[in-house]
């Protein structure tokens, strides 16, 4: 079954130009995913393969659509049957078992809202999003640390209803494999005040900033079509394919990477459930499995890197993505010569989808975001608001003047002077700081909450950390300012070295010297600090905040 044509008048493109001008989306009326995508595969090829899923112990499943229809059906009628309607808030605490998937489209079938959560939230964490969301039920793993956090949350949650476990029983809590057993197989789809509209909420991330508590960010039933742009121009999906995006279920890439876009597309999704990463079991992984298509964030890649890929038969895999955080143009060449695979970068956030990016037949630049999406009118401006020149550094910004891009968020949920303050008089701030060049490349600066300023200068992480992962003892660094009373802020690097290498004043001032080459004398670590591992978001992202509240003690 052809999806693809139903959504877009054109598929193939002649150009870049020829794709950002013409690509079009045809949005159907009261679009929704679960049964226009995932059913249609279902009744029109049951036995297609949809998921094949495996974890770090030796489980292995398949699901084809049928049998995802028929699951997630099973799933709707007990949600269903259990109080869950049409606006009901539900939070999905599932890591990467295959279950999430019949939960997310049970829940696009009812009508409810699916908030996809990690399992790494506590009480505190909890007790926010319980009352921020009115969230009505929570389905989590069975997992004693993660259902005791649940329940202590309780007690100051009072919209908080159901509870559901998923692998296991607790008291208190509905067993999900128990109670889906005995569901009816159809689930009819809901018509008049209980049908779904384009303009309903079907999504809902807590994401956070900087600073204060998470932001809740909403999107719209037709928010998957927006995915066809990541699933068909980014990551090269092709139909009868197998696509792995490295991503637990409580972020948001893992919407980007494994279910919308690529099921469009007719290719099936692999899910890896694994507690702990480690580079060699995952290459073995997508050896074994056939992974045609994969995509993760630079850390993954750093750590392939410094394995001997000649030792894995990569030959079904074709094409390799990059998104999470920018990519080090040393991981980009050191992986090429290893695979003969160009990674191809793109730039993107919750609220929004392929923003910025490398689409298929681009030639990638090192260190670029690539080129503005189709639908996506973007600008960098300046700290006045005037549109900056070529080189210029400012703030990529998100013009909805002309277009509004298909997936972009509805705002911020209960928090309209929150979404005023990013998004007015038709201008979206990403606070993201990057410069463009002659070509129409964007090169990421960093948040702007992370440029230093030293001494007059501005200097943005990205290309210290770059600078620095060139060299060989470096396996991650992260780049943060310290203030100084003399230039203002000073830089400073937080390396986590390669195997085989040691912290010394040689090496401290070998990496200094190493940094002055490389880019320029002001621009070098005057603090360089040796550190075991980098704090992250569950997305793998470096949180440089932690650093520097942490200096700041």
């Amino acid at each position: 079954m052809d999806l693809l044509n139903k959504f877009l008048p054109r598929v193939d493109f002649d150009s870049y130009e020829d794709f950002y001008k013409n690509y079009q989306i045809d949005i159907p009326e009261n679009f929704n995913f679960a049964f226009d995508v995932s059913d249609a595969i279902a009744d029109s090829e049951p036995d297609k393969l949809a998921m094949v899923w495996c974890d770090d112990k030796g489980a292995e499943a398949t699901f084809t659509f049928g049998e995802i229809k028929k699951y997630s059906n099973k799933a709707a009628n007990f949600f269903r049957e259990i109080g869950i309607k049409k606006g009901d808030a539900v939070m999905l605490v599932l890591k990467r078992r295959y279950e999430f998937w019949f939960c997310l489209l049970a829940l696009h079938k009812i009508g409810a809202v699916a908030i996809p959560a990690t399992h790494l939230l506590t009480k505190k964490d909890i007790i926010y999003r319980n009352n921020a969301a009115d969230i009505k039920m929570i389905v989590s793993v069975a997992e004693d640390e993660v259902v005791k956090h649940i329940d202590e949350a309780m007690d100051q949650s009072p919209k908080l209803e159901l509870r559901v476990s998923v692998g296991g029983s607790y008291e208190g809590w509905l067993d999900f494999d128990k109670e889906t057993e005995q569901q009816s197989e159809e689930f009819p789809r809901p018509t008049g005040d209980e049908g779904t509209t384009n303009e309903d909420m079907c999504l809902l991330y807590f994401t956070s900033g900087t600073t204060g508590m998470p932001k809740m960010v909403q999107h719209g039933f037709t928010y998957p079509l927006g995915h066809i742009t990541t699933a068909k121009y980014w990551h090269n999906v092709t139909d009868h394919g197998l696509h792995l995006t490295v991503a637990d279920t409580g972020w948001a890439k893992a919407v980007w990477g494994k279910i919308y876009g690529q099921w469009i597309c007719g290719c099936a999704v692999f899910v890896y459930d694994y507690d702990k990463f480690v580079p060699k079991e995952l290459l073995n992984v997508i050896v074994k499995h056939k992974v045609t298509s994969f995509c993760a964030p630079p850390t993954i890649y750093r750590f392939f890197i410094k394995e001997d890929l000649t030792q894995f038969d990569l030959s079904n895999l074709t094409y390799c993505t990059i998104a999470g955080e920018p990519l080090n143009p040393e991981v980009y060449h050191q992986f090429l010569k290893a695979t003969g695979i160009e990674l191809m970068e793109i730039y993107g956030q919750t609220e929004m989808t392929v923003t910025i990016g490398n689409f298929i037949g681009m030639r990638p630049r090192p260190g670029s975001m690539g080129k503005p999406a189709p639908g996506y009118d973007i600008d960098i401006l300046d700290e006045n608001g005037n549109s900056c020149e070529i080189g210029e550094e400012g703030q990529i910004v998100v013009r909805t003047d002309k277009i509004k891009p298909v997936g972009m968020f509805m705002g911020y949920y209960r928090d309209e002077a929150l979404t005023r303050t990013a998004w007015s008089n038709n201008i979206y701030r990403t606070g993201d700081m990057a410069w463009k060049d002659e070509d129409g490349y964007y090169w990421f600066v960093g948040r702007a909450d992370d440029v230093i300023k030293s001494s007059g200068y501005r200097i943005g992480p990205f290309e210290v950390e770059s600078a620095l992962l060139e060299h060989p003892a470096v396996l991650e660094c992260a780049i943060t300012a310290v203030s100084d009373p003399d230039r203002g802020q000073i830089v400073k690097a937080t390396v986590i070295l390669a195997n085989g290498y040691s912290g010394s004043d040689e090496l401290v001032r070998e990496l200094q010297e190493h940094v002055r080459t490389v880019t320029a004398p002001y621009k070098y670590p005057r603090i360089i600090e040796f550190a075991k591992e980098l704090p992250k978001t569950i997305s793998g992202k470096i949180r440089r905040v932690e650093i520097r509240e942490h200096d700041e003690v």
